[in-house]
């Protein structure tokens, strides 16, 4: 038989209620939670769009560090479009495009010319 949350909330030691109010606090600050919240999206509406369960989504929005690819997938699937900018002294600059991976991954470094072959003499 499922228990209620308010029955289990009522069994347990108040310093375990102290530490799960203190983790919900957390989630609730988290950027992408309160994004989705604004938006009156479900956790469960937005892994569907992504194609995801929900608990992965859920451990999604907790995640400190992400690839932006995958904030990306997650701003696209709310209605919205990422956008990277870097900001300097002279001027903000929007970084709209980061490649392939296998592109990337065969390019050298800007500014850097990929060096000749060392050929041996015949």
């Amino acid at each position: 038989m499922a228990r209620d949350f308010t029955d289990l909330l009522e069994h347990m030691t108040p310093e375990r209620r102290q530490r799960i109010e203190r983790r919900v606090r957390q989630i609730r600050t988290t950027p992408l939670y309160q994004l989705r919240r604004a938006l009156h999206l479900t956790q469960a509406q937005v892994a569907e769009e992504l194609g995801v369960g929900q608990a992965a989504l859920s451990r999604f929005e907790r995640r400190q560090d992400m690839y932006l690819s995958t904030l990306r997938r997650f701003v696209e699937a709310v209605g919205g479009e990422l956008e990277v900018r870097a900001r300097f002294p002279g001027g903000d600059v929007v970084i709209t495009d980061f490649g392939d991976e296998d592109e990337a991954a065969e390019a050298p470094p800007p500014g850097r010319e990929e060096p000749e072959p060392v050929r041996k003499p015949s």
